[in-house]
């Protein structure tokens, strides 16, 4: 390849890169009223001896301006040329922009002066220019100034390489947040192997459990990390303003038993039927409640006789008579399919002389749930408490908990249901309903349940990012929490508004995570960095579930990698989450995707794993991949760590089998 540089193209590449620094320049004076305010509220801070924007917030606000104003503009035409001639193809250039484009002016010019005897003095001026700049390593111990303030665990300050600087902290700059399960409220037995495994963040999610197990899971968390010596920081989400189908109207109150049977039909193992004292409080999964005195004159080997729900006469043969628990019950077997419902008679059949009857006493109704398929319509009901299951010459009708959200859809707009199973067209707005078509499921039908996820993503639901649920919750995040992440964040005034109200109720050491998980939080995400550096200390969760829905699965890779890179053009530390290693932490193995796409969580400062039975194993296992890969990449950088397979090129003696 000819990589001869002319002298008119020269100039006419760095021309290019003079104009890019000036638009970098231009905006970041556009935006100096914003810097101004972040420098003097550091000012006011130090005087008053109080927490203000994190350090260096002045600094990360200027190279992310200075990012955005770069990447308006198509640069690929920039790399070929620049690289061919050894310099930055500025395609790193994330954490140090101006720094950067300082860097290759400068080589560039110098190169035309010296390569093609250019008289310097027709060298624009701005060639010269060096603009305050963040330099790379710089720009590296800010971030992770900043990962170690909201995440704990290293502190890579003063080591390049990133070993572990406090008490029990691990060989990576990745850390490990792990979702306690309800279990760990119980005890500190699973927390202490969960630290032991790698662990150095627990998430706790206010959408299940209560505020007791959240207290206790802290306790055990804060004990068992002191034990450990080890700085585990906790995590508490407020679960936003997150759109879910309502109740479906509840079905017929029935219990539908049969017996097992073999491939051929015969009967294997016969229906069984549990009869108890209908007054003795909560009924257990498939117990018929009856009378309590009728139930006490059954006698094993007797018959009870039922015509059941489809007018099918059914005899039941008592097989055992016993108390538990202080509760009477009979265990009764039947060698046919039955259905048994509230009101349905019984009767005592004793040596062929039918004796007392009862009823069943009232069963739980069934859950409902509407079918789907392409095609059908479904209707969003706007005043109504319950959905109603439908075909598609009836339509079904389906509610929400935010009718508010549906009354601002267009038609058009698109409905995702079930973390995307089922989509959705608006086809009409009515005053009392929204009529959809469905656009996506399965040809056989597909199932919605209740409180299920609705997404939303063409429309602004225009809901406050703070719920009062959420404000009922922050004292205990307050006092309990290092960080709070504020679920289905979409604008900056989302992030001022937690942010204020934990510093009236003590909570100013709180870290805010900013959980991106819907488009209109992706679209304005510049906006939403900006106002996280007027705090203490903030981080960014890609929340890959509901972000992909809300974006499309096809674009899920790019819009997750468009926001570690301007996060890290703002410093500011990313968690990796949703579905790493989840088949490994539900079934105890993974899957050869979710390996790969759990080494891509070494691109962040925590990667994050769900609950499951097998999650220790998963903490386990996820720790030592982010050891290894911890070797051979920083974020988009190689590290060119030596390879045993270059090592043992040529060398036959080498074992085949060493690790790389």
């Amino acid at each position: 390849m000819n990589t001869t540089l002319t002298t008119t193209d020269a100039r006419e590449l760095l021309n290019r890169l003079l104009e890019l620094r000036d638009q970098c320049l231009s905006l970041e004076r556009e935006q100096q009223s914003r810097i101004n305010t972040l420098e003097q509220a550091a000012r006011d801070a130090h005087e008053r001896g109080v927490r203000g924007p994190v350090a260096g917030a002045a600094v990360s606000t200027r190279n992310l301006l200075h990012y955005l104003a770069l990447r308006r503009r198509d640069l690929r035409d920039l790399h070929a040329p620049l690289a061919e001639l050894g310099l930055s193809s500025l395609g790193r250039i994330e954490p140090h922009v101006m720094a950067n484009l300082n860097a290759v002016i400068g080589v560039l010019s110098r190169l035309v002066r010296t390569a093609h005897g250019v008289d310097a003095g027709t060298i624009d001026a701005r060639e010269h220019l060096t603009p305050i700049a963040v330099t790379l390593s710089e720009a590296k111990s800010l971030l992770e100034q900043r990962a170690t303030m909201l995440l704990g665990g290293v502190d890579a300050s003063d080591d390049d390489v990133g070993h572990a600087a406090t008490p029990g902290s691990r060989d990576t700059l990745t850390r490990i947040m792990v979702t306690l399960p309800s279990e760990a409220a119980d005890g500190p037995d699973l927390v202490h192997e969960l630290l032991d495994a790698g662990m150095t963040c627990a998430r706790i999610n206010t959408a299940h459990d209560d505020p007791d197990r959240w207290e206790r899971m802290c306790r055990h968390v804060r004990a068992e990390a002191a034990r450990a010596a080890v700085d585990c920081r906790i995590l508490m989400d407020v679960s936003g303003p997150k759109l879910r189908t309502g109740p479906i109207e509840p079905g017929p109150e029935v219990v539908r038993v049969k017996p097992l049977r073999d491939p051929l039909g015969r009967v294997v193992s016969p229906a069984t039927v549990v009869l108890r004292d209908g007054a003795a409080g909560e009924l257990a999964e498939s117990e018929i409640p009856v009378d309590g005195a009728w139930l006490r004159t059954l006698r094993v080997g007797d018959d009870v006789v039922l015509v059941d729900t489809r007018s099918r006469r059914r005899i039941l043969r008592v097989r055992q008579v016993a108390g538990r628990d202080g509760v009477f019950r009979v265990v009764a077997t039947c060698f046919q399919t039955l259905y048994i419902g509230t009101g349905t008679r019984l009767q005592l059949l004793r040596s062929g002389v039918h004796r007392a009857t009862t009823q069943v006493g009232r069963l739980p109704a069934l859950t409902q749930v509407i079918v789907v398929r392409p095609g059908d319509r479904l209707h969003v009901a706007l005043d109504c408490e319950r959905g109603k299951p439908g075909h598609v010459k009836s339509p079904a009708v389906l509610t929400t908990t935010m009718p508010e959200a549906f009354r601002r859809v267009t038609v058009g707009d698109s409905v995702w249901i079930d973390d995307g199973r089922v989509g959705a067209t608006v086809v009409a707005v009515r005053a009392d309903r929204v009529e959809l078509r469905v656009v996506q499921a399965a040809a056989g039908g597909d199932v919605i349940r209740e409180d299920k996820g609705i997404n939303l993503p063409d429309t602004d639901i225009g809901v406050s990012g703070l719920t009062p649920e959420d404000i009922a919750i922050l004292p205990i995040v307050a006092r309990n929490a290092d960080m709070v992440g504020i679920s289905f964040v979409c604008e900056s005034a989302d992030v001022r508004a937690v942010r204020e109200r934990l510093d009236g109720m003590g909570g100013t050491n709180v870290g805010t995570v900013l959980k991106i998980e819907t488009r209109r939080a992706f679209e304005n995400l510049p906006s939403l960095l900006l106002e996280a550096l007027r705090g203490p200390s903030a981080g960014v969760m890609i929340a890959r579930g509901d972000l992909a829905v809300e974006v499309g699965y096809h674009r899920l890779a790019e819009v997750q990698e468009e926001i570690l890179w301007l996060c890290e053009a703002a410093h500011l530390p990313v968690i990796w989450a949703t579905q790493v290693l989840e088949t490994m932490a539900k079934k105890g193995r993974p899957s050869r995707a979710e390996v790969t796409d759990a080494a891509m969580g070494e691109r962040a400062e925590c990667a994050m794993l769900n609950k499951g039975p097998f999650i220790v194993d998963a903490v386990r296992f996820l720790d030592d991949l982010l050891q290894r890969m911890r070797d051979h990449q920083s974020k988009k950088r190689p590290l060119l760590r030596s390879l045993s397979v270059a090592r043992r090129f040529g060398r036959v003696d080498e074992p085949s089998h060493s690790k790389t």
